[in-house]
């Protein structure tokens, strides 16, 4: 008994370290993601766009998430080939109980958060861009907490909340300028902020539920399937049809090199950063997940500063501390706090 005791413990413990390892990827690979996710509003024909009139803008954004989540559902097929599990996303895709878990996560991911996210990047900026999307981890374990009955120990918790003031304290005075001058017409970009935090926080519940019964690396290539179904077949239709706008030749302007080279680097780091915060889910539960992958905005100025040569400011060195710390004080709990608790009357995925 002593022997079998022993072992599942040393199980345990490998799936929790495995699980921050995953979101700890999944937090640098999201901070690299603000470069070319920048870098792309620079280029023809989005930099004219974005300066034009809001529809424009907002065309501009609704193309560039459409070809970058086609780039990420290209990275995730070859990723998916690789480790040769074709047939389980066949299975999957065929299992609508279980895919249409995905293909709702893919509504608050993509068209809300992704779609918000670069709103905020070219309206505001990427440091506020990242900022904004901060507070997901809490939206994410908040419904985690009523849906599945999640337990977040109070270590736990202490981690979340260090991690997410951290954060803050990296931004809070370049947001609290831009909020001191109400009309520098920034709102629309304050909007994709909220949208990001909430949209990624309810992903990461709705995936939670799925994974439970699912592989995380098909889990995640359905996800983006999904996105990319919306964007090409409903949403771009959609605003050509209904607002007039001239939708392809925006797309067809966009399939120049240096758009597209920004496209398919975001859509690389953005692919395989889902892949590690898919995993960390089942591993170490989704409040846990998001609070450790919210270690990308930290990673965010890093590249940010590297890539500009725009130096951090000393508050920078503060929220980098406490957010480090915030992460330690999670990643040394004890093992048997960080196994995922459920009720015991929770519905099944498949029957849900």
């Amino acid at each position: 008994m002593q022997t079998i005791e022993s072992a599942r413990a040393r199980y345990r413990l490998h799936n929790v370290r495995w699980g921050f390892y995953w979101a700890l990827w999944c937090a640098v690979l999201w901070g690299a993601w603000y470069v070319p996710g920048t870098a792309v509003w620079y280029e023809t024909p989005f930099v004219e766009l974005g300066a034009g009139s809001l529809g424009e803008f907002l065309l501009a954004a609704a193309v560039i998430t459409a070809l970058g989540s086609l780039a990420v559902l290209l990275f995730l097929f070859v990723w998916t080939a690789a480790l040769e599990k074709w047939g389980e996303y066949a299975r999957t895709i065929r299992q609508f109980r279980i895919a249409r878990w995905y293909y709702l996560g893919a509504v608050f991911g993509g068209p809300c958060a992704l779609f918000g996210s670069y709103l905020a990047i070219g309206y505001v900026g990427p440091i506020f861009a990242a900022i904004a999307a901060l507070m997901y981890p809490v939206v994410g374990a908040t419904l985690a907490r009523l849906w599945y009955h999640e337990k977040i120990s109070a270590r736990a918790a202490l981690g979340i909340g260090l991690i997410l003031v951290g954060g803050f304290s990296i931004y809070a005075p370049g947001l609290l300028g831009e909020l001191s001058r109400p009309d520098s017409g920034a709102w629309l970009g304050y909007v994709g902020g909220l949208m990001a935090a909430v949209g990624w926080g309810v992903e990461g519940a709705i995936a939670g539920r799925a994974l439970d019964v699912s592989d995380p690396d098909v889990g995640i290539t359905l996800r983006f399937t999904g996105e990319a179904f919306y964007w090409i077949f409903l949403i771009l239709p959609a605003i050509a049809l209904f607002s007039g706008a001239e939708v392809m030749p925006v797309v067809l302007a966009a399939f120049s090199f240096p758009a597209m080279l920004w496209i398919l680097l975001a859509g690389a780091s953005f692919a395989f950063c889902y892949v590690g915060w898919y995993k960390s889910f089942p591993l170490i539960g989704v409040g846990r997940g998001q609070a450790i992958a919210a270690l990308y905005g930290v990673f965010a100025v890093i590249f940010l500063s590297i890539f500009t040569l725009d130096l951090p400011e000393w508050h920078f060195l503060i929220g980098l501390t406490l957010t480090v710390f915030g992460g330690f004080v999670m990643f040394t709990e004890k093992a048997e706090m960080l196994e995922v608790i459920r009720s015991s009357d929770l519905t099944e995925v498949g029957d849900a």
